[in-house]
């Protein structure tokens, strides 16, 4: 029943930025900005473990995996202010943050 419970509340938000992305694309940026994913997320492990450890691991890591993130926005902005197909900007992003994340990924384990 919590599987369920966390699904909608997830899906709900999703939904919610969509709809206003319809009449402001500023607050919808805005709430994309927010750490909506990540604040749900450290809530629901709390409710099921009260593991504050655990919680400011994920904090911790998940800080260095945002910045590889950054530069996608930049990129796929570029790109559609430029006319390039969407899906494939899309999938230039990805595959530039793939390899960001994995830059990170090394420098995080040579430290």
């Amino acid at each position: 029943m919590l599987i369920l419970v966390k699904t909608l509340i997830t899906a709900l938000v999703i939904v919610a930025v969509g709809e206003i992305s319809k009449r402001s694309s500023v607050l919808a940026a805005f709430l994309l900005a927010l750490p909506i994913v990540s604040v749900t997320a450290f809530i629901w492990i709390y409710f099921e473990s009260k593991d504050k450890g655990k919680i400011a691991d994920i904090s911790y890591e998940t800080f260095w995996y945002v910045i590889p993130t950054l530069p996608m926005f930049l990129l796929l902005s570029w790109l559609m202010r430029n006319e390039y197909n969407f899906y494939l900007s899309l999938f230039l992003c990805c595959v530039l943050t793939a390899a960001l994340f994995a830059i990170t990924q090394y420098l995080l384990l040579r430290t």
